[in-house]
């Protein structure tokens, strides 16, 4: 049995890794700067349930009583917590390198990608759950099936030596994994440039001992090199290939392999999501009409595609997209289903912001219709040292200088005296759960 704090445990990566190490019977404490103005926040409560201990982030929860102190790679060096954990002497590491030291003894499948890598590896995890696979399972999206009162969703501990883990490039740790398998879904720009992705993404790819499963459709993939590749595809030849696609405006109908399948989400990258799987799952040697009777029992990931309210009126909708192809993707896939949308983001963090900048004005320049409208609330701020030097206006700015409609939405409540206005509301942004209390206020009044 270990001991083990984890700093920065609200976060979605750590607080999975610390609910898998509680799972299994290690002791576990840790802090979180959300949970400090927060107290009661639904995800302290069920990490409390699940008997884990939470601290201000003071310090004044680490002693040397604990084998090791997991740091997010959010926490800066200069937070009390990591100054005290260095001044005993306790072992100190980040999360991505606790991470390959917790899944070493398994046969492990990373799931990679800038775009829809929780989503898969959720799916993932979910099928090889009902397929009797018995796996572990760290994500970065909380499963629905898997939540429950003392599981945030984001986490298995399963008995069998197979472990389905996220593995996230924004930090470049992902170069430290060598999996049995891995998935990667797409490349695009996010935290990183394309190239430095890129390299990252090969190197992963080198570091795999058996298959890396690759999205054969995606551009910037194509330009990588890999060996022992298996791909998926919906528009091109590949060796699990989608045919006679037909998408309804909630589920998706395909055939894989000459087998018909059906998947109760929406849209292109869900399809996508699921091909990677059906991929990975028949190269480890699962029957595919095995995958296909259960596939159409996944229901999903919160915050991804997550409807709140849907009647023959009014639909409203919480997700997660933050960078320009994820935004993309689900503006392409609600589009389809509904004209006139009030989409309101909250863009995260002023470094990602100031980064993509360009990007996002080009995707909501292109992808805004007439009639739809775009409502930008202030920049997400999680609280730390980051330079405050752009804001929403400057993107509104630009996107009405493009010829469309687009706003700073100041204070949310302000929404809430124009309801009348739109029948389609997409809140989406990423990290701030509040997000999804504020889609709810959305539902609550329409209803």
């Amino acid at each position: 049995m270990t001991k083990v704090f984890f700093s920065g445990i609200g976060g979605s990566g750590v607080s999975a890794l610390a609910g898998y190490m509680a799972e299994r019977g290690n002791v576990v404490a840790g802090s979180d700067r959300l949970f400090d103005r927060i107290p009661d926040h639904p995800a302290s409560l069920i990490l409390r349930t699940k008997g884990i201990t939470i601290a201000p982030q003071d310090g004044s929860g680490i002693d040397n009583s604990f084998h090791c102190a997991v740091f997010s790679t959010a926490v800066e060096a200069d937070n009390p917590e990591y100054r005290k954990a260095k001044d005993i002497g306790i072992t100190v590491k980040t999360r991505p390198q606790y991470l390959c030291d917790v899944i070493s003894p398994y046969r492990t499948v990373a799931v990679a990608g800038t775009s829809g890598k929780s989503t898969t590896a959720g799916m993932l995890a979910y099928l090889m759950k009902r397929l009797g696979m018995q796996p572990s399972f760290i994500g970065g999206g909380r499963v629905k099936q898997f939540r429950g009162r003392k599981n945030l969703g984001n986490a298995l501990a399963g008995e069998s030596d197979m472990f389905v883990f996220e593995a996230c490039e924004s930090d470049g740790t992902v170069v430290l994994y060598s999996p049995s398998h891995t998935i990667i879904t797409n490349l695009d720009l996010d935290h990183n440039p394309v190239r430095t992705t890129a390299a990252m993404f090969e190197t992963l790819g080198r570091n795999t001992k058996e298959r890396t499963v690759v999205n054969g459709d995606d551009r910037n993939l194509a330009r990588c090199r890999f060996e022992k590749t298996v791909r998926f595809s919906i528009d091109h030849h590949a060796d699990y290939h989608a045919e006679h696609i037909e998408y309804r405006p909630f589920s998706t109908f395909f055939q894989a392999r000459a087998v018909d399948f059906r998947l109760s989400l929406p849209g292109k990258y869900n399809l996508y999501n699921a091909l990677a799987c059906i991929a990975v799952l028949a190269e480890m040697g699962v029957g595919i009409e095995d995958i296909a009777a259960i596939m159409p029992d996944f229901t999903g990931i919160e915050r991804r595609f997550d409807i709140r309210l849907r009647n023959e009126q009014y639909l409203v909708i919480d997700d997660y997209a933050h960078n320009p192809h994820k935004i993309a993707c689900l503006m392409e896939t609600v589009q389809a289903i509904r004209e006139r949308i009030c989409f309101i983001f909250q863009p995260h963090g002023f470094g990602p912001t100031q980064f993509m900048k360009k990007e996002y004005i080009e995707t909501f320049a292109k992808r805004l219709r007439s009639a739809d409208h775009l409502m930008m609330l202030p920049i997400f701020f999680a609280g730390g040292t980051s330079v405050k030097d752009i804001a929403s206006e400057d993107l509104c700015r630009e996107i009405r200088l493009a010829g469309k409609r687009a706003e700073v939405l100041p204070e949310r409540a302000l929404l809430f005296d124009r309801l009348n206005e739109w029948d389609t509301y997409i809140v989406f942004g990423a990290r701030d759960e509040s997000l999804t209390g504020f889609a709810d206020g959305i539902a609550e009044r329409l209803q």
